[in-house]
């Protein structure tokens, strides 16, 4: 079984040679390490091929998704991991990941923060009837509800492992969307095909996040912005518009307590103007409101469980209005 590295990178070649020194004490090792130069400017690539990486470069940053299509495109394994550049793995991280991926598509596993590694970064996603996801876990203390297996329908992209062929059932990641909920969309048609993956929780990973740009830099909350409408004019035409309203405007508060509220303004015009390819025609989305309303009522459950974050309690109540 052939396994391929596809790690998308953006200048900060300090993060990246962590990275590719990381990957070599894998107890399972990589058989490809295929980095997507996204148009750096520090000599990422360079550092990158002279590590032993084959490295795809880009003209200029196009993009999470698009560097993604364009480093699994050459790969030549069975599975392949898409790894950001500024995280590490655990030694046994791919060895536990094979193991309990079985007949599923993809597989994710626990991130924790790498400034403090009892707190949660990311274990699956979920995507609220808003157009809104949830990273589930993240900014949560480590416990028990973080450490049960199971089946889940969205891999954050950070740290995951897929089929190499569901790329090619289901096409690459829509780059449509550039940077941001890319993995969520295409989480959301992996479920509409009936293409499922498993959470394994002894796999573990640690990431810096956003250490590029920066969690509420303007940049990412306009896209993050833009990116919410791009989901609900894809997949929740026809479906209430009350979850929507309710869930990105509740999102632009928290945008506007940041100081980002002129960044998320304009990501919401974008997205209103974008030239948007539709997902296809009505019949197509004829299971998004099951996906959906399933993972919803996830998120609500983990919420209960876990403890409430602000942004969750009130958009539930707001449904309930």
């Amino acid at each position: 079984m052939r396994i391929a590295a596809v790690i998308p990178s953006w200048n900060r070649r300090d993060l990246l040679r962590t990275l590719l020194e990381n990957l070599k004490a894998q107890t399972k090792t990589f058989d490809e390490v295929i980095v997507v130069d996204n148009g750096s400017t520090d000599g990422s690539a360079e550092v990158a091929e002279s590590m032993g990486a084959r490295v795809v470069r880009l003209p200029e940053n196009l993009g999470f998704a698009a560097a993604v299509n364009r480093g699994i495109a050459p790969a030549t394994s069975e599975w392949v991991a898409i790894l950001n550049n500024d995280v590490t793995l655990e030694p046994e991280w791919l060895t536990r990941m094979l193991g309990a991926v079985g007949d599923s598509a993809f597989a994710a596993g626990k991130i924790l923060s790498a400034a403090d590694s009892k707190v949660i970064d990311g274990t699956f996603d979920l995507m609220a009837r808003s157009g809104c996801a949830l990273r589930c876990g993240a900014g949560k203390r480590d416990s028990p509800t973080w450490n049960r297996a199971g089946t889940i329908s969205m891999a954050p992209m950070t740290a995951a492992l897929f089929r190499r062929s569901l790329f090619e059932e289901i096409g690459g990641l829509d780059e449509q969307f550039g940077s941001y909920l890319e993995d969520v969309d295409f989480g959301v048609r992996c479920a509409l095909a009936g293409r499922g993956g498993v959470y394994v929780p002894e796999a573990v990973a640690h990431h810096r996040g956003s250490a590029t740009s920066g969690k509420w830099h303007s940049d990412t909350v306009r896209l993050l912005a833009r990116n919410q409408v791009l989901l609900a004019r894809k997949y929740l035409r026809g479906s209430a518009r009350w979850p929507v309203v309710a869930g990105q405007l509740l999102w632009g508060l928290i945008a506007c307590r940041h100081g980002r509220g002129f960044a998320y303004l304009r990501g919401k015009i974008q997205g209103f103007r974008f030239d948007l390819k539709p997902f296809g025609p009505s019949e197509r989305l004829q299971g998004v409101n099951a996906v959906l309303e399933d993972s919803e009522r996830h998120i609500f459950e983990l919420q209960r469980e876990t403890g409430w974050d602000g942004y969750w309690r009130v958009y539930f109540w707001l449904l309930r209005r």
